[in-house]
């Protein structure tokens, strides 16, 4: 049996990763790591970053077969800021295998505070009034009016990392 960690025991992620491996006979692992970036990655090589190391250190600490870290981040472009979200799974042998989803505009209100030095997700608890919005549907869920939540958007990218992984250990 397959054992997978998974660096994060925040309930979206969890569920985007189990729903990404359906079919593969596994136990999953939740686990607490450090991502080794700042609590708010604002470029996409800090979160990419963020997502390998998660995925690295869960493996290491669970001695699972697999490890895969999810990690959201904001990177800023003549637009405006971004939300984007990057994943890694990393199994030991293989580098690790990399994947991006979804990118949004964010409102320049929330923008503007998450620039000041507030994480997006304390800023999404104020702005919505509401608690632990990164655990239920995240940023992406309240600007695409409920269209796709974080799970589903890190569901996609788990996918990713799940089909690049699969790929190379058949072929």
């Amino acid at each position: 049996m397959v054992t997978i960690a998974i660096g994060t025991k925040n309930p979206t992620k969890l569920e985007a990763v189990k729903v990404a491996f359906e079919g593969t006979v596994a136990t999953f692992i939740p686990t607490s790591v450090d991502s080794g970036v700042a609590n708010q990655p604002f470029s996409d090589e800090e979160t990419i970053q963020g997502a390998i190391n998660r995925a690295k250190a869960a493996r290491i600490k669970t001695e699972s077969s697999v490890g895969v870290g999810l990690e959201g981040g904001v990177f800023e472009t003549s637009y405006g800021l971004f939300l984007c979200n990057w994943g890694a799974l990393y199994d030991g042998v293989n580098d690790p295998f990399i994947a991006g989803g979804a990118r949004i505009l964010l409102p320049e209100s929330v923008a503007k505070k998450v620039r000041e030095g507030l994480e997006l997700g304390e800023v999404m608890d104020l702005y919505t009034k509401e608690n632990n919005v990164r655990h239920k549907e995240g940023a992406v869920g309240v600007f695409t009016n409920g269209l796709i939540n974080r799970t589903e958007m890190f569901t996609h990218v788990a996918k990713l990392l799940v089909g690049q992984y699969q790929y190379k250990v058949r072929n």
